[in-house]
């Protein structure tokens, strides 16, 4: 499973990166207010930032809806860094825009998916990544991970190649849960990533260690 992070902040972005465990990164336009980066000369050099920490696939969403501009947006995008994946709504021009990206060679990932039908659309499409959100599920009351399943088995069952890249995954268990699942990527914030380390049972042990090793080194 590949582990990305879910953010615009540089010094999270760094501190995962110098973990020596994520591969890419995921953004989109509230996350970039998050960090107060506005107008379109400030986010464009943010992802270029962004790109000289992370050697791995980089998500930035376009903001257009209708076909052409998310064309002249994506081509944008893309001509920043090899490394940027064109992040589209699942919408019909979105969908019509993957797949002119795809027959070009440039990556997508097409974001705000809550259905398989949807899924299915991105996959056909050509997507890179498909973006499920777990969390919005959740949210109301539906069972997000049983989505991530679902997709999981359809593109098994055709050998799509479309990356299930599940999205708003809020906690550890979300996380191990799209792994036993099979999802080929998670996108989360670096506290999902780092919580991975924690028990007290390893706490306790390693304070013990440390303990037994001063009282015979005194």
């Amino acid at each position: 499973m590949k582990f990305f992070i879910d953010t615009a902040n540089l010094k999270e972005i760094q501190e995962a990166h110098d973990m020596g465990v994520l591969d890419g990164v995921t953004t989109n336009p509230s996350l970039m207010a998050k960090e107060g980066i506005f107008g379109h000369d400030n986010v464009m050099a943010h992802y270029k930032q962004i790109c000289e920490i992370v050697d791995g696939d980089i998500s930035a969403e376009v903001i257009a809806t209708d076909y052409e501009n998310i064309i002249r947006e994506g081509e944008a995008l893309a001509e920043l860094h090899p490394n940027i994946v064109v992040k589209v709504p699942m919408i019909r021009e979105g969908v019509k825009a993957i797949k002119y990206f795809s027959d070009r060679g440039i990556k997508t990932n097409c974001t705000l998916v809550f259905t398989a039908g949807q899924a299915l659309l991105a996959a056909k499409a050509g997507a890179t990544y498909v973006s499920p959100f777990v969390g919005r599920l959740d949210d109301i009351a539906t069972d997000g991970m049983a989505l991530i399943e679902q997709i999981v088995t359809i593109y098994g069952n055709y050998g799509y190649q479309t990356q299930v890249l599940a999205a708003s995954v809020r906690h550890v268990m979300h996380l191990l849960q799209c792994a036993e699942v099979g999802a080929d990527v998670v996108t989360c914030p670096l506290s999902v990533i780092t919580g991975l380390l924690k028990h007290p049972l390893t706490d306790s042990g390693l304070e013990k260690f440390l303990s037994d090793h001063a009282k015979g080194n005194q």
